[in-house]
């Protein structure tokens, strides 16, 4: 188990979308549940994960069997970005890979609109985490109309195969969907214009997909319902609010972490020879005790330490 205490609340279970149809509506994008206390309390507390975190982490890349790939999904300026920068950046980025998936290229358009996604995959031990995702091909497909009808509803299907086959493998899925008011996207993306260091993020298309909000919104509701399974459900983090959000989601992701309980693998050799063999001082033979090499294919976990970082 992990040496660190984890705090008592359930945010999985706060913010689990329930199995059904879905009205986004019905989901306040600034409610706050479960939280701490105000901005500067809950800030308090997410530095309060890292610890623990970090010991996880470290855990689950020594084990070297399973997974984690964190899905992060929302409209522009819902946080993406954000959630690697604030929450991931408390992992040891040796453990980390992080994808993010833009406007497919000409390759990537000739194959199966998975293809990329397989070739992105967390390898074992890591935690991977993508900016968007396979979902932008029932999202933004559905709402400028890139594929048939009949196409889209063939994806969700195959999505839901695809996810099942990944929790199979050892890969446990943590699906997140940044909701955020229209009102919370227009101060985003007003203070983007106001500030010339933000103007590199600033892309004069969002402008331009924020009048098809609503379209967006049922894509979103129909790919929540469609793709929201028991092994791999959705998660509505309300996300108006950047500091909740990062806390909810860092939160999320100690929960899955404890649930999974990554131990450290047992060593192959003998402690206690390698012990001798050390105080004994270079050039000086120890005899060996029967035993097998160490040879697990890792090298050591994170060496280094957490205050190198």
């Amino acid at each position: 188990m992990a040496q660190f205490p984890v705090m008592a609340v359930n945010i999985s279970d706060a913010l689990r979308l329930p199995p059904g149809p879905v009205d986004l509506r019905t989901h306040a994008s600034s409610s706050t549940p479960h939280a701490p206390g105000d901005k500067k309390r809950t800030r308090a507390v997410r530095s309060e994960q890292e610890p623990a975190l970090a010991d996880l982490q470290e855990r689950l890349y020594a084990e070297h069997s399973r997974r984690i790939l964190l899905v992060l999904q929302g409209m522009d300026t819902s946080g993406k970005g954000g959630v690697i920068k604030h929450v991931v950046g408390m992992l040891n980025p040796q453990g980390c890979q992080i994808v993010s998936f833009k406007k497919p290229t000409e390759q990537e358009l000739g194959r199966h609109f998975l293809w990329r996604i397989r070739r992105g995959l967390p390898l074992r031990g890591m935690v991977g985490v993508f900016d968007r995702s396979h979902y932008e091909d029932v999202l933004i497909a559905r709402v400028h109309e890139l594929a048939e009808p009949e196409t889209i509803e063939r994806r969700y299907a195959e999505i839901n195969r695809f996810e099942q086959r990944l929790i199979a493998d050892g890969i446990t899925l943590v699906k997140c969907f940044l909701h955020i008011s229209a009102e919370r996207q227009e101060e985003r993306l007003l203070a983007r214009l106001d500030d010339p260091t933000k103007h590199w993020k600033f892309n004069p298309g969002d402008v331009d997909e924020r009048r098809r909000w609503a379209d967006y919104q049922r894509a979103y509701e129909l790919a929540l319902e469609r793709c929201n399974t028991e092994q791999g459900p959705w998660y509505v983090v309300p996300s108006d609010r950047k500091w909740y959000r990062n806390w909810a989601i860092g939160q999320l992701l100690l929960e899955t972490l404890t649930g999974l309980d990554p131990e450290y693998p047992p060593v192959d050799f003998d402690v206690e020879q390698q012990r001798r063999r050390l105080i004994a001082g270079p050039g000086k033979r120890v005899r060996p005790v029967p035993g097998r090499r160490f040879d697990h294919g890792l090298s050591p976990p994170f060496s280094g330490g957490r205050t190198e970082r």
